[in-house]
């Protein structure tokens, strides 16, 4: 049985960037073998949902205010295509520990 990750995807709305942020990070995730519930917000309320614990990795776009115990990564590389690979390396460091 493959095991979930649980995505959340953030940017300034919680709507455009942050789906295509959570697409390609998923694709990237489940071609590593593990399914994916992913989940797009915005930052305010991604820093009001993260304690809640509920998530394994948060990609943003947009700044999160606040220090949480999760992986928190940077994706913007996934909009531009520069730095996607190293976007994807450090998806797979923090689900792969």
């Amino acid at each position: 049985m493959k095991k979930t990750i649980n995505l959340l995807a953030v940017c300034g709305s919680g709507t455009v960037s942050s789906t295509m942020v959570a697409e390609k990070a998923q694709e990237y995730i489940e071609s590593l073998g593990f399914n994916v519930q992913a989940e797009e917000l915005n930052p305010q309320q991604a820093s009001e949902r993260i304690p809640s614990g509920n998530y394994d990795l948060v990609v943003f776009t947009s700044p999160i205010p606040g220090t949480y115990n999760i992986p928190i990564i940077n994706a913007t590389g996934l909009l531009t295509g520069i730095g996607e690979e190293d976007v994807f390396e450090k998806i797979k460091e923090a689900i792969t520990e």
